[in-house]
């Protein structure tokens, strides 16, 4: 084996540090018990007991993660539906524009995205707010859902859909008995990005935003030009710990799926 050079060590030591060095210090001073971000004043926790006071904060929270969530769940059904029309559908009418529909916000601004939606919320005299937020949302992530599942399903070995259809299995049935089992973790993996994506938009969300309907990024975005506050520490930190979780979890699913036996993509 190849002995690493201490200039490639040293690269992958400096990107690193580029990429989580802010965390870091983010998670640290969320335990600053000085209400000046700035200035270290020592161990605390007292800014996780007032982030629970702050309820305009917990609101945000609450509606980013209600909007994530049903956006990601409907942009999963969408995306997977896509895909399988992409992929199933052979040579359709209209299959290059419904590809190029469905693939336009991975290259398009989110700008021009929002300006957009704003636009259309406008002309049809739709009141903005969470329910707009949602759709909008669905509309960004639905494509990077239809991309993952889409490279499943070009991987996917049929023989074992003709196999069940030649024992007699309906195509609907076989559809949810054998395909969608097996695509699963690709339709996890989806739902799991549309949902960091809709709570990381800041651009999208500003444009078709409304009263009552303040998400996360736009609070913190509205106050932090103001100045930060150690509550915004905190919350920053809890979500970190929530997808640190989430990922540690999903690490030893997968490892205890292949420790067991069973695969954890099947083939």
């Amino acid at each position: 084996m190849r002995k690493a050079s201490w200039f490639n060590l040293v690269s992958v030591a400096l990107g690193l540090a580029f990429l989580y060095l802010p965390i870091v210090i983010l998670v640290i001073y969320s335990f600053n018990a000085s209400r000046l971000v700035g200035i270290w004043g020592g161990w605390s926790a007292r800014w996780y007991g007032e982030l629970l006071n702050d309820q305009d904060m917990l609101d945000s929270a609450r509606i980013s993660l209600g909007i994530g969530a049903l956006s990601a769940s409907a942009a999963t059904v969408l995306g997977t539906l896509g895909a399988v029309a992409l992929v199933r559908g052979g040579g359709f009418r209209g299959r290059v524009l419904f590809s190029g529909l469905i693939y336009a916000p991975l290259v398009m601004p989110e700008v021009i995205i929002g300006l957009s939606l704003l636009l259309l919320f406008v002309a049809l005299d739709v009141d903005r707010g969470f329910w707009t937020i949602t759709f909008a949302h669905t509309t960004l992530t639905m494509c990077f859902v239809t991309v993952i599942v889409q490279a499943r399903l070009l991987g996917f070995d049929t023989s074992l859909e003709e196999a069940a259809m030649d024992l007699g299995c309906p195509p609907l049935k076989t559809f949810l008995s054998v395909t969608l089992p097996l695509i699963a973790p690709a339709i996890a993996s989806g739902w799991m990005l549309a949902f960091t994506l809709s709570l990381d938009d800041l651009v999208i969300a500003s444009f078709t935003t409304g009263p009552g309907a303040t998400t996360l990024p736009i609070r913190i975005y509205s106050e932090v030009r103001l100045g930060v506050k150690p509550e915004m520490n905190a919350v920053c930190s809890i979500m970190i710990g929530v997808v640190g979780i989430a990922v540690l979890a999903a690490s030893l699913l997968a490892k205890f799926n292949i420790a067991s036996g069973t695969p954890a993509r099947p083939r």
